[in-house]
């Protein structure tokens, strides 16, 4: 009988969750082993959630080598559909250990994809694992004022000089025996496969409503085949309230010289966009890797910036405690932001190894972070392009580089003695001009110095080459420069193998202190051969994109001694990474057929890969004709146009029902505050006014109803006016259906005006990438007619409509409406376009009530033309005329 490890992968899609029950059947070559209900997960609380990996463990009777799965689920539960990703089975048979992926990639839902909720998926990979088990004996003690314990589950993940091990639930033996108890000390056996020698663990508690933390004393681990034993004294709270407010901390294995590893406290700066909607309100993990390993999944819960975390053009920086990683290679950064808007529009990372460092790696974005938007994922992986100073020397501005020279260290793999060396260009691209240095690369560093004068300030480099052939791959780590003069710093990690056979050219951006860096953008870049006659062609070829800034540099499209193709009718696609070229002019294109094959090339079509992806259109629609075998023919292509796709990249996947959750944080709120209502405006209506049920961040439900994309938010007073405002912190709306999420400018804002003389207040609806509707003061003129007793000592109130919606019933402030007298109030409300109507009333109340209005004048404040005049010349009277109190005014 063997066990069978499941590992469920639910997708990153909208709604990829299900609350179903999920069945499996495996199918090797020597049977099945029926149909098996997946219980409990042994990783999660929840399963099958939205990207999470489940393990569940079944037993069987060895079914041989796996073929197929079987999976399904009974459709029960309100959120019953299901996108799976992949299925990974593992299981040991005597010594060896097999592994078997089952990709899915489909929905099991009766709504989505052909409708089927069981799917039959087939083995793509096996990998056989003949590596020796390890398994240990895991001592955790725990400190005697450590709270009782609580259901959270801990983890344990081990590293060694060979990979680490998986997430190792610390779960009692036995069933109902409590763990973690004060002065406890508690025994687990975990297996794991051969991690090498082991130089860091790092444990874990998860977050769980109500968890007091964890006073961990010490951790003791032995593998139980090789006796060896590891030590750690630990002695810190696992907790957010307590301690360093953490739930995960690392702790370096003491080496066999009795030194450990440092442990770093990595300050990491999450830079957000300055565009509408850039900001989230979701909660944001991150996890850095280095050439010693990584930190593992953290939460940015605590930043060290004042307000809230996550705003439009706001650096928020988060302490992250770990083992030195060493040189840092990427991060990975998510968030469980859910919907079009509920994302946000990340600059870029960096990350410096303490708080005192003067140094900070880049790690650059320029993307959106959004399931509707940009990347349309909610996960993105960034590699660094170097590090950079943090501040400036104090020294004058260099523009121009007049005296000094940069020293230029070169870091790579090794070469064998035997091997020739490796020549390649280094280009320096400045803002005057740029310059070529050609180098023989000799072994793993080599030192470099130039004055590169004359070029202005250095804002990319280039490396192009291997420019002879080679008979080994040689890596290129690192470029370091420093100037003797200005003391300016920079390493560029270029990262990038050299291989025989290969022609290649790669670019990253000069990184300064205080400067943000270019971004490296990926064209996609789409070759279009004509659908003619003899319009095909077999030979080498190169293109090399112009932009306003620079050239991307000659990128060839075939292998070194191998031709390519260019089929009549065919789009060939090629893609490219280079330092952001600005608007593109022209593409030059270089080709040679040893048969003397035409090309004709039709159009050349380039897509960037930063928001909001532009694509440019390059038009040629002719031959490129043959020459000599060994003559290139080179032409110029000229930008024709260029086009943006819309801002919402991906379309929703159900239609809204109009049902909002709205959240509302407020802070000095009277005790006694009368009832707040609150109206949504759309572009195709607006919403019924509905209660405000809380001012304290609880979501409420609202039914808004069929309004089209909601532009803005009125909250109006019911009650009697307040003796101040009301802070306002934080809006939010979210869609139940189709999860769009909304964010409003609250910035300086205050219910009802600062002094709570006001009856209503707006906010524009801020979405991504669109500016929202502008705020406008509108000017007010009321002309009380010349009758006998046409003025009114009643309160005056005003509705008025325009093209973008109304500004909800406003009490006017003056109260001087006499004889002949003209009345001006202001009004402040999102912009309402050209206005159409005025609706006008009083509240019949004094001696003398009854009104004779003659007109209205509307206008923008500060503006002398644009005026409105509605035409009134009737009695507002209870007892004159048609005895009307209300008018509409066109």
């Amino acid at each position: 009988v063997l066990v069978y490890e499941i590992h469920v992968y639910t997708g990153s899609k909208l709604g990829a969750e299900t609350d179903s029950n999920v069945y499996i059947n495996l199918i090797g070559t020597r049977g099945d082993a029926g149909k098996r209900k997946l219980h409990r997960s042994k990783n999660n609380n929840v399963k099958f959630q939205h990207g999470q990996m489940d393990i569940f463990c079944i037993k069987a009777v060895s079914l041989g080598d796996l073929e197929k799965v079987l999976i399904s689920h009974d459709g029960t539960g309100p959120g019953n559909g299901w996108f799976l990703d992949k299925i990974v089975i593992k299981h040991n048979e005597g010594k060896e250990a097999q592994e078997v992926v089952f990709p899915c990639n489909r929905w099991l839902d009766e709504y989505q994809d052909d409708g089927r909720t069981q799917r039959e998926l087939t083995a793509e990979s096996k990998y056989f694992i003949t590596q020796h088990r390890q398994q240990w004996r895991v001592q955790v003690q725990t400190d005697g004022d450590s709270p009782e314990p609580q259901e959270c589950k801990r983890t344990l993940v081990i590293y060694g000089s060979k990979g680490k091990s998986d997430d190792l639930l610390l779960s009692p033996q036995n069933p109902g025996h409590v763990c973690f108890l004060p002065r406890a000390t508690d025994e687990f056996i975990v297996e794991t496969g051969d991690v090498g020698d082991v130089y860091k663990i790092r444990v874990s508690c998860d977050d769980m409503p109500g968890f007091e933390g964890w006073h961990l004393k010490s951790f003791h681990i032995q593998e139980l085949h090789t006796k060896q034993e590891l030590n750690f004294d630990c002695s810190c709270w696992l907790s957010l309230t307590r301690g360093d407010r953490e739930l995960v901390k690392e702790f370096p294995a003491v080496g066999e010289d009795g030194k450990t590893l440092p442990v770093s406290k990595y300050v990491v700066s999450v830079h957000i966009g300055d565009r509408w909607g850039a900001e989230t309100f979701a909660n944001v993990w991150i996890t850095l890797y280095g050439k010693r390993g990584d930190t593992g999944v953290r939460k940015l819960h605590t930043s060290l910036a004042k307000g809230r975390k996550f705003q439009r053009n706001k650096v928020d920086s988060f302490l992250v405690e770990a083992v030195s990683l060493g040189h840092l290679q990427k991060v990975v950064i998510q968030h469980d932001g859910e919907g079009y808007g509920a994302g946000m529009y990340l600059k870029m990372i960096t990350v410096r190894e303490s708080q005192d460092s003067d140094k900070e790696w880049v790690f650059p974005c320029c993307n959106w972070i959004d399931t509707h938007l940009g990347l349309c994922e909610t996960a993105c992986e960034i590699l660094t392009i170097g590090k950079r100073l943090i501040s400036s020397p104090k020294l004058p501005e260099i523009n121009i580089q007049l005296s000094g020279l940069w020293i230029m260290d070169i870091t790579g793999s090794d070469l064998n003695n035997e091997v020739n060396p490796i020549h390649l260009s280094f280009i320096f691209y400045g803002d005057l001009n740029h310059k070529e240095l050609p180098l023989q690369i000799t072994g793993k560093a080599i030192q470099i110095k130039d004055e590169l004068t004359d070029i202005g300030s250095v804002y990319k480099v280039q490396v192009t080459g291997p420019h002879n052939k080679l008979k080994q791959p040689w890596h290129l780590d690192l470029l370091h420069m420093k100037h003797t003069s200005t003391n300016e710093e920079m390493y560029l990690a270029f990262d990038c193998w050299f291989n025989p056979n290969e022609d290649k050219c790669v670019e990253l951006p000069a990184l300064y202190a205080d400067q943000e860096p270019l971004p490296v953008v990926e064209y996609s870049i789409l070759l279009h051969t004509g659908d003619l006659k003899k319009a095909d062609a077999t030979g080498e070829a190169y293109l090399c994109i112009q932009g306003e800034r620079s050239n991307s540099g000659k990128r060839w499209l075939n292998s070194r001694n191998s031709l390519i193709t260019f089929a009549r009718g065919q789009v060939d696609m090629f893609k490219i990474k280079a330092v952001y070229l600005g608007k593109l002019n022209q593409v030059l294109v270089g080709f040679k057929s040893p048969k003397k094959d035409d090309w004709f090339l039709e159009k050349i079509v380039i897509k960037e890969d930063i928001y909001p992806f532009s694509t440019h259109i390059f038009i040629h629609n002719n031959w490129i004709n043959k020459r000599s075998k060994k003559d290139f023919v080179e032409v110029i292509i000229p930008f024709k146009e260029t086009s943006d796709t819309s801002p919402l990249t991906k379309e929703f996947d159900m239609n809204s029902q109009g049902r909002w959750q709205m959240w509302v944080d407020c802070i000095y709120v009277p005790e006694d505050v009368p009832d707040i209502q609150v109206v949504i405006f759309g572009k195709k209506g607006k919403s019924s006014a509905q209660k405000v049920q809380n001012l304290n961040n609880n979501p409420f439900l609202l039914s808004v109803g069929d309004i089209g994309d909601i532009t803005k938010v009125s909250f109006l007073l019911s009650g009697p006016r307040l003796g101040r405002g009301i802070k306002l912190q934080k809006l939010r709306l979210k869609d139940l259906d189709t999860k769009e999420d909304l964010g409003f400018c609250t910035e300086a804002q205050c219910l009802f005006g600062e002094d709570g003389s006001e009856t209503v207040t707006e906010l524009a609806a801020v979405r991504p990438d669109k500016t929202p509707l502008r705020e406008v003061l509108y000017s007010i003129s009321v002309h009380t007619g010349t009758l006998p007793a046409s003025g009114t000592d009643a309160e005056v109130f005003i509705t008025v409509f325009g093209e973008k919606g109304d500004s909800c019933r406003r009490r006017l402030r003056h109260s001087n409406f006499e004889r002949g007298e003209v009345s001006r109030s202001e009004l402040k409300a999102i912009d309402l376009g050209l206005l159409s109507q005025v609706l006008v009333e009083h509240s019949n109340v004094g001696y003398g009530a009854g009104w004779y209005l003659d007109q209205i004048i509307i206008h923008e404040s500060g503006k002398t033309d644009g005026q409105y005049v509605f035409l009134c010349q009737q009695w507002l009277d209870s007892g004159v005329g048609d005895t009307q109190m209300k008018r509409m005014l066109r």
